[in-house]
Order: C-alpha cells, then structure tokens, then sequence
C-alpha cells in the first residue's frame, strides 16, 4: 500500500502489502536473471574462470573476447595454468572457450593499472603473490603484454594489468 511518511510518499513492498501492481512486478523481477554488470572486459573473464575453476569444470566460456583476453590467456597457457583455448568469432565481441586443467589457485586484475618502473617489480612480486618460486604478474608494457620476468629480463616498466597463481 502506498502510505505518506512526511512529504515523501513511500510503498511498502512485503508480505503484508497487497497491490494490484505488486504480484506482477515481483513476476517480472523473478523473471529476470541477474545479470553481471561489466566493469571491465579482462575483470569478468579472469573472475568467470577462477569461479569455474572451483566449481572444478574442465572448459569454461567466456564473453565478450577481447586482444588483451587473449593476450592474457595465451601467458596463462605458455606457464601451464590453463590448458588450450578457442576463440570463437560470432561477429559480435567474440567468444573464448578455456579448457581448465585445475592448476589455477587464483587470478585477479588489478585496477586500477598502477604505472611500475623496472626497478618496482620486485615490491609488486612480494605484495601481489604468495611466493617467489611460482605466480605471475602480467604488465603491459612499451614491448607488449609479458610476464613481470620477461619485463625484468628487458629492463622495461609498465602498467599491471593482473596476476595468477
């Protein structure tokens, strides 16, 4: 029922409400599946795959594909995180099929994309992975998209794009 609190009118949505509007909006509500918002194209695949990954799937689909998706994946493979993948062309955004092979613990972008110098890779290494021995942090650099040792192998800096372990 609509009921008036000071100057505001207020609905009281509940058990105890009864409108002839109410019923059929919580249809349409229920209706509907909650959807992801996109915050950024990378963020949802990467948290789509790590989600995949626990649930323990073998492949998981992920949309929209973009260059730095692939670019990112294709890092993921070459250090045997993640088995192959597929990109699928649908004349829209394009699709990625991942096969998962249960080697990734965890994956993660990091936004916003802090600048690192060459000399600052280190300190980003101890904050971001848990050991020394085995993680990678992806940066985007003048070079290209690499892995934070290929970054320090070059002597070149850049911006984080995100880590898995």
């Amino acid at each position: 029922p609509l009921s008036t609190v000071g100057r505001r009118k207020v609905l009281s949505v509940g058990a105890n409400s009864s409108s002839l509007f109410l019923p059929r909006l919580a249809a349409v509500a229920a209706a509907r599946p909650a959807k992801m918002v996109r915050i950024s194209v990378l963020g949802d695949a990467l948290k789509t795959m790590y989600n995949a990954e626990k649930r323990g799937k073998r492949q998981v689909l992920l949309r929209p594909a973009s260059k730095v998706v692939i670019k990112f994946l294709s890092l993921m493979m070459k250090h045997g995180y993640i088995g192959e993948f597929e990109y699928v062309d649908d004349h829209r955004a394009g699709k990625i099929v991942v096969e998962l092979n249960g080697r990734l613990n965890k994956c993660g972008v990091i936004s916003p994309r802090y600048d690192i110098g060459h000399g600052e890779i280190e300190a980003w290494v101890a904050r971001l992975l848990p050991s020394r021995q085995f993680g990678v942090i992806v940066m985007t650099t003048s070079a290209g998209i690499m892995d934070h040792e290929e970054a320090r192998r070059k002597r070149v800096g850049g911006k984080v794009l995100g880590f898995f372990y």
